[in-house]
């Protein structure tokens, strides 16, 4: 599958994820058989303030290419100005997030907002594309609620498509859902049948068979895999396999799993040095801890120590190092 001129690596995508998915992460990802991988959602009004963290979210590492950077915002002109820098800088493609449910992004009309408003995001997504010379995406959610204006991610996804945008991505909740209750399919499947352009399925992959399921049940093009890789880098590697050829790789051992967490530690804390990454790192220590023994007592451990090589001490000792 191609977007536009990018051709991922295989159809098992990354979703863009605030406080997530930043570089380290993304290099694990791909590393363990993510096909294509979206940076942190990057704020269009902040990038135009010249912010440096909101620069360093839209950084690519040469490894991880070719790679989206997500950006959000509610308004055309600053939008097409952060398109323009970001394409001056060598980006591959850039995604525009409509999806979003979180009240500090909704409140500025912003991210699912945009949802509400199917003529602002229709000139969103026709000033980014005037001011881009790579693929843009849009990723979405059902629509903002089952009420209201009805749901209408298949209007919002014909739009798109009119606008010349290269693909869409789905999930299958409303913003009332936030990240609780199913998502539905169905919706993505609708969307599949309304446009020509590709379509990337997102909601309640946890599983191989779940991803098969997904791309029979609605005919999408790529999956692209949110929660479901906190702590487990390695279900990309997984869900190709299992496409690919119906096998079932075994999931990774509690030694794997803490190896991975100190490998993941230290790539953090040299891309963001060690007050930053020691903090940053206790979410992802403890998904990758989830289910081992004495996991939680370990957490509370760490989520207290801001020396570097004690948090290693302590993820050593869990396999005996």
């Amino acid at each position: 599958m191609n977007i536009g001129n990018v051709k991922p690596s295989n159809i098992v995508f990354l979703a863009p994820m605030a406080g997530v998915t930043d570089m380290p992460f993304r290099l694990i990802c791909r590393e363990m058989g993510c096909g294509f991988t979206y940076t942190e959602m990057a704020s269009s009004k902040a990038f135009d303030y010249s912010h440096g963290k909101t620069q360093e979210i839209a950084r690519l590492n040469a490894l991880e290419r070719p790679a989206a950077v997500q950006i959000f915002g509610s308004e055309p002109e600053v939008m097409a100005r952060t398109v323009s820098s970001l394409c001056e800088e060598g980006v591959d493609l850039i995604d525009i997030n409509m999806g979003c449910p979180t009240p500090k992004i909704i409140k500025n009309g912003e991210g699912s907002a945009l949802m509400l408003k199917p003529e602002l995001a229709e000139k969103i997504i026709k000033a980014v594309i005037k001011n881009s010379n790579v693929p843009v995406t849009v990723k979405m959610r059902k629509s903002w609620d089952d009420s209201g204006r009805g749901v209408n991610a298949v209007e919002l996804a014909k739009i798109a498509e009119s606008c010349g945008t290269s693909a869409v991505a789905v999930h299958g909740r409303t913003r009332e859902q936030f990240y609780s209750g199913k998502a539905d399919w169905e919706i993505i499947r609708e969307v599949k049948q309304a446009v020509k352009i590709p379509v990337i399925g997102n909601g309640d992959i946890q599983t191989p068979q779940d991803a098969k399921n997904m791309i029979e049940s609605t005919g999408c093009d790529a999956v692209m895999i949110g929660r479901a890789a906190q702590g487990n880098p390695w279900i990309f590697n997984r869900i190709v396999r299992y496409l690919e050829t119906g096998e079932i790789i075994t999931e990774p051992s509690s030694q794997e799993r803490i190896n991975m967490a100190i490998r993941h530690f230290n790539d953090m804390i040299r891309f963001k040095g060690e007050y930053v990454g020691v903090r940053e790192m206790r979410k992802h220590i403890a998904w990758y801890l989830k289910g081992i023994r004495n996991a939680a007592i370990m957490r509370e451990e760490i989520n207290r120590l801001e020396d570097a090589e004690k948090v290693r001490r302590v993820l050593r000792g869990l396999i005996g190092h």
